[in-house]
């Protein structure tokens, strides 16, 4: 049986309004270390696809924190990513793998199941995502309306400058040379970002060359 949600009425989300951060707020005051122990979430692909007429993949998502274990399908992570953009529009939230509309084969959909465990592993260990309701309802809500619920929890509530205590103050924690600083910064994530994706690439394509490796040695063996 899946465990209870803990978070069932969208009532309970004024209780979660954004705290002010101890502190010097433009640095991080996490470790590395403590940011991966936040949380460590699972997905893994259920066999057998659902649905009547139009097959879906869905995935087991199982949160080493909130010690329970949900179902969910690739439609309520693109509305649990939409109402995160909607809450903190100001915040770098990590993107999701594109969805297929044709039929999909294994190595997309397997590919697709890393990504999505990377997103949500990146989300459950953000200072201000991991500690947000939305979180915590994804995690752990085990009912069948999960999106309209994820919904039901944004709306009335306004988004992060809205719910900061620290949003009237927001200018004066800015550099004199903030526009410096921002374009050095984001030519230096542009940078990241594409090497990132080179190492990526280069990886799968090992992977997959030590696969094609393997299965020439098996049928090497084999005429042995």
């Amino acid at each position: 049986d899946l465990a209870k949600p803990p978070v069932n009425e969208p009532r309970e989300a004024e209780q979660f309004l954004m705290q002010t951060p101890q502190g010097n707020p433009l640095l991080l005051s996490h470790t590395l270390q403590e940011l991966l122990s936040k949380d460590s979430v699972q997905v893994e692909l259920i066999p057998e696809k659902k649905g009547l007429f139009l097959k879906h993949v869905e995935y087991e998502v199982s949160s080493k924190r909130f010690k329970c274990s949900v179902y969910r399908r690739y439609n309520d992570f693109v509305v649990f990513h939409e109402m995160l953009l909607h809450k903190f529009p100001y915040r770098m939230v990590p993107a999701l793998p594109p969805k297929r509309v044709l039929g999909a084969d294994r190595e997309f959909i397997e590919s697709r199941r890393r990504a999505l465990k990377r997103f949500i592993n990146l989300v459950a260990r953000h200072p201000p995502f991991s500690e947000d309701v939305l979180l915590k309802l994804f995690l752990s809500f085990s009912g069948s309306d999960v999106q309209n619920k994820l919904r039901e929890l944004v709306q009335g509530v306004g988004d992060e400058f809205v719910t900061c205590r620290l949003a009237t103050q927001a200018k004066d924690f800015l550099p004199a040379d903030i526009q410096a600083q921002f374009a050095a910064s984001r030519e230096l994530i542009r940078n990241i970002y594409n090497s990132f994706y080179k190492l990526r690439d280069r990886a799968e394509r090992i992977a997959s060359r030590a696969i094609d490796n393997a299965s020439d040695l098996l049928i090497f063996g084999k005429e042995l």
